[in-house]
């Protein structure tokens, strides 16, 4: 009998760890769906390993130990021989919050989480999975993800971050973001991972990359169109009543490809539009002019194709840290004031289908210089006196002054250089019609500045 009990005492541990893998089992085929992939992920067992170990690391719940016994034929959860390889359902691993920083904003922009109320977003402030980002007129924020992307969030534009998130062990990343209103510009580091997936998903369709530069457009008012500019790689896109492409999924599986120097329209209908290649770079008239007048102001050399031209204004080549923009249906744009310092203006030409086409990006130093000039005839003589003064002093300012009998200046009367001050007088002129300016120059920081008056004139009738 002795023998007996010793017997049964053995075997109690072991039917009970049989009964509790059993009833774990269960429980865990009623708490968990059916799985929809039969994907694994890999995993070599390392010194002092146990089951229990790795799903406490890897997997959501660390109870499913006993599935991962199961699959791997490995009885109780004991440590495991380094080198064995073990694995572990993807859809079973646990999938950790993400989150993105804020690294430039400009003018009113605002983030709540969820149903919150919104507050005011600085430089630094971290956003994460069910944040809601908004700008107002000439409001922009860009955002930068863990992998260097950045999403770009221009003014008058909602977005939402549906889902932030990166899986244990595999180190996929599944980020998507919901397009409310406006527009939303992303530089997408390529995709290292076969599982990884970005989307941006409007009210009408879903583009998702593996890597590229594009713009995704929605405009909600009239026929709810939805345009996509693709500038770099390709860019999937799906009606957005389409069920979402799942990761690992080729963009090739896709409704439409749209690939670089191309876009699409979709509107309301659900139809996704067919690919239209982007209209090409504009170019401005004079890209090293000095902006130093009160407003800035840019001409841009006309294109018959262009129904219109997106300008903007950024502190850096990237656009990450946009300030300005505008957008004109003449070649000519105009910011009025702007302090003095080293800029960037981008510019593109939309077309008849309302898509934005490539940009051209110049850099562009604003100095406010001006000059004002007049002139006056002194009482009883025939003599005229001049005088000038610049907005902006400096030690090495130096004028030149120019008089003709022609409006073009190009036979001057009198052409003054080097002159340190601010006034000078002709004698003894006779009758005529007389045409002057002035330009002051400056050297600063190594730097030449030039500016001028404009070209005025006066007659002399006795």
């Amino acid at each position: 009998m002795r023998k007996a009990r010793r017997t049964v005492s053995l075997l109690a541990p072991c039917l009970a760890a049989a009964f509790g893998a059993l009833w774990t089992s269960a429980s865990f085929a009623q708490t968990h769906p059916a799985r929809t992939s039969n994907a694994m992920a890999p995993y070599i067992a390392k010194r002092g390993d146990t089951l229990y170990d790795i799903a406490g690391r890897y997997l959501r719940d660390p109870s499913d130990w006993v599935t991962l016994s199961r699959l791997n034929h490995v009885p109780t959860p004991r440590r495991l021989q380094p080198g064995v390889k073990l694995l572990l359902p993807v859809e079973l691993l646990r999938r950790d919050h993400l989150t993105a920083r804020v690294v430039a904003t400009s003018g009113p922009v605002e983030h709540a989480f969820r149903d919150g109320p919104f507050t005011p977003v600085s430089v630094d402030t971290m956003l994460t999975e069910g944040d809601r980002v908004r700008t107002g007129h000439n409001g922009f924020v860009t955002l930068e993800l863990a992998d260097g992307s950045h999403i770009g969030v221009p003014q008058d534009s909602t977005i939402g971050i549906d889902t932030l998130r990166q899986t244990a062990l595999t180190g996929a990343t599944d980020r998507v973001f919901d397009l409310r209103e406006g527009e939303v510009r992303t530089e997408v580091t390529h995709a290292t991972k076969k599982d990884d997936r970005f989307q941006i998903r409007s009210p009408s369709v879903v583009a998702g990359v593996r890597g590229t530069s594009f713009r995704v457009r929605y405009d909600r008012d009239g026929a709810s169109t939805t345009t996509v500019e693709v500038l770099d790689g390709a860019v999937g896109v799906d009606a957005a009543s389409r069920a979402p492409r799942a990761p690992g999924v080729p963009l090739q599986a896709s409704a439409q490809l749209v690939t670089a120097h191309h876009g699409n329209v979709t509107r309301d209908s659900g139809a996704i539009g067919a690919p239209v290649p982007l209209l090409p770079t504009p170019a401005l008239v004079d890209p090293a002019k000095l902006q130093a007048a009160r407003e800035v102001a840019f001409d841009i050399v006309p294109q018959p194709e262009a129904h219109a031209w997106r300008v903007q204004i950024a502190r850096d080549a990237g656009l990450l840290a946009l300030i300005r923009e505008t957008r004109v249906t003449e070649p000519h744009a105009s910011f009025g004031d702007l302090p003095d310092g080293s800029y960037f203006v981008s510019l593109s030409a939309i077309d008849s289908h309302e898509l934005e086409g490539l940009p051209q990006v110049y850099a562009f130093e604003r100095r406010q210089f001006g000059l004002a000039a007049s002139a006056a005839p002194r009482t009883g003589t025939r003599d005229y006196e001049f005088r000038w003064f610049v907005s902006r002093q400096a030690d090495s300012t130096r004028f030149r002054f120019v008089l003709a009998d022609t409006a073009d200046l190009s036979h001057p009367l009198i052409d003054r250089t080097d002159l340190e001050g601010g006034e000078l007088v002709v004698k003894d002129l006779p009758r005529g019609v007389y045409y002057w300016t002035v330009i002051a120059e400056q050297f600063d920081n190594g730097k030449f500045y030039e500016t001028g008056s404009a070209v005025r004139s006066f007659t002399l009738a006795y």
